[in-house]
């Protein structure tokens, strides 16, 4: 009469040992699961029981899988997504979103632009929660639990799926200070003799720009005064008159309608940068991550503002 609560304890204390072998430790598992390393020693020990094997390695420096761990990591790796698949089919969740999204965004973009869609997001779909996590780097997916990530330009390495959702275009901007009574730079060539800041994520000691009308592509070293890897301080510095910038023009829409920051070269512009939501692969997609790349894919305000 228990094997039926029996089964279901085995199949929780398996997502635990992967969770455990993905993250690398009892602890890192432990915070990812919202629960203390006792209780993830526990577990593993449980399932170690039930099975009558030797899973994992354990010293107080490192931890290894066994051959039989290793064997059934593999294994559980692919009965745990098929099983959950299964089990929304049976209950008719197949598409209804729920439990837990864990996203990392762009810190500035994350902040801003996206809150409006992760915010419609949130309202229709009730029964989902979202860590919204803000920094700029490729996180890493496995270990540290996280479902998908926002990334604006350059996509991440091999083993990733990427889903575009828009673009951003850029402009490039200075204050009225930097020109000093000079005429407001129309040529690419005018530009040269600027100071300037950079956005060494996008770009570091070379400025590309592309002529709206035929196409024609300009280019041309810099030294910048500062680099940055976040936008904020990209357009205060520009505000302070330090130089010129190559900049996402959602972020300076408003200092450049208000005077702030003078629109250069308005007939050249550098190459928007791509977003999209990148994910590891797996064989099921849970309706929560389906749903959020729709809604992210659907923001057109977002994606389609008017360049300055």
């Amino acid at each position: 009469m228990k094997e039926p609560a029996l089964s279901v304890d085995r199949l929780a204390l398996m997502q635990t040992f992967v969770r455990i072998v993905e993250a690398g430790s009892l602890s890192a598992a432990a915070a990812q699961l919202g629960t203390t390393q006792p209780t993830v020693s526990r577990r593993l020990k449980m399932l170690e029981q039930f099975l009558g094997l030797r899973l994992l390695r354990r010293s107080t420096h490192a931890m290894t899988l066994t051959e039989d761990g290793r064997r059934c990591y593999e294994q559980a790796s692919e009965l745990l997504p098929r099983w959950q698949a299964m089990e929304d089919g049976l209950r008719g969740r197949e598409d209804e979103p729920q439990g837990l999204l864990r996203v990392v965004a762009p810190h500035a973009f994350g902040q801003s632009q996206l809150v409006v869609p992760l915010t419609d997001y949130l309202r229709r779909w009730p029964q989902v929660s979202v860590e919204w996590l803000l920094h700029d780097r490729n996180p890493d997916f496995i270990a540290e639990g996280i479902d998908c990530a926002i990334r604006v330009g350059e996509l991440p390495g091999d083993g990733v799926v990427a889903s575009r959702i828009g673009q951003v275009p850029r402009v490039v901007v200075a204050a009225s200070s930097l020109l000093e009574g000079r005429p407001r730079p129309t040529t690419p060539e005018a530009l040269t003799t600027l100071p300037w800041l950079a956005m060494q994520t996008f770009y570091r000691n070379e400025v590309v720009l592309q002529e709206g009308g035929d196409g024609r592509v300009a280019r041309f070293p810099i030294r910048p005064r500062l680099s940055t890897d976040s936008l904020y301080p990209l357009r205060e510095a520009a505000l302070a008159g330090l130089g010129a910038a190559m900049v996402s023009a959602w972020v300076v829409a408003e200092d450049i309608a208000q005077g702030r920051l003078l629109h250069l070269v308005p007939d050249w512009r550098p190459a928007p940068l791509p977003v999209h939501v990148v994910y590891p692969y797996a064989r099921y997609q849970p309706a929560k991550l389906r749903h959020f790349i729709a809604a992210m894919r659907a923001a057109d305000e977002v994606f389609k503002l008017p360049v300055p």
